[in-house]
């Protein structure tokens, strides 16, 4: 009987190991950016790609920037310390605000304020149905989206309000004789509103704006004209 009852075992044995999954290989991000921890994908530009995550001991969702060192030139490695050195200075309701900086070997990255709703281009598409920005009406009642005309675009109360937010958004960056250079809906995101938004008089299910994405800003006093080609066609 023991020696028909090797083969199976032996046929067990083979088949586990086959079947165990591959392990996934760990990127030099996963590496580098600790203590923070990369979870997916959120977008990419032409010289920076941007994650999401969270810091491994307190579990806060952020963004990461990451910059890949060798894809800068001196221009571009310029306008990088110029947006950090620039968020670095920027506390203000509709800013994303910079957390950390981990310089990597590799990468540069930017530790930024998670902002769940995405971006406006997108909310603008989907026109208000973007998961993450779904909101309680009433007690007691099933969370909705924003109600939009079902004629198309978007409900006149939320774009006055986030043009309210912008304008009190650029208003900042002017007193500090500031100028973003790419203010497009890509560049401003959305986040739910928190109980204080809503006490301070926010209206109820309308996004909270903040302009993000500081690569092309500069500071510019009022005696001053800005001459450089950039930002987005």
């Amino acid at each position: 009987m023991a020696p028909n009852a090797a083969p199976p075992l032996a046929k067990r044995a083979t088949s586990s190991n086959s079947e165990r999954p591959a392990l996934t290989p760990r990127r030099t991000e996963d590496e580098e950016v600790k203590p923070y921890v990369i979870v997916s994908d959120i977008g990419k530009g032409s010289f920076a790609t941007v994650y999401r995550g969270y810091h491994e001991d307190t579990h806060q969702a952020v963004a990461i920037k990451t910059v890949n060192r060798s894809g800068l030139s001196q221009k571009l490695f310029e306008n990088l310390q110029g947006e950090i050195e620039i968020l670095k200075a920027l506390s203000h309701r509709h800013i994303t605000r910079l957390l950390d900086i981990v310089q990597g070997e590799r990468n540069i990255y930017l530790i930024i304020e998670f902002c769940a709703g995405g971006d406006l281009s997108n909310y603008i598409k989907k026109r208000g149905r973007v998961e993450g920005l779904e909101y309680i009406p009433s007690p007691g009642a099933a969370p909705i989206y924003y109600p939009h005309p079902k004629t198309g675009g978007l409900d006149e109360i939320v774009v006055r309000s986030f043009l309210r937010q912008l304008a009190r958004a650029l208003k900042f960056l002017r007193r500090r004789n500031l100028i973003h250079r790419d203010i497009k809906p890509q560049n401003l995101l959305l986040n739910p509103a928190s109980e204080s938004d809503l006490a301070m008089g926010h209206p109820l299910g309308v996004p909270i704006l903040k302009v993000a994405d500081f690569g092309f800003a500069r500071s510019l006093s009022p005696a001053m004209m800005a001459e450089t080609l950039c930002g987005s066609p």
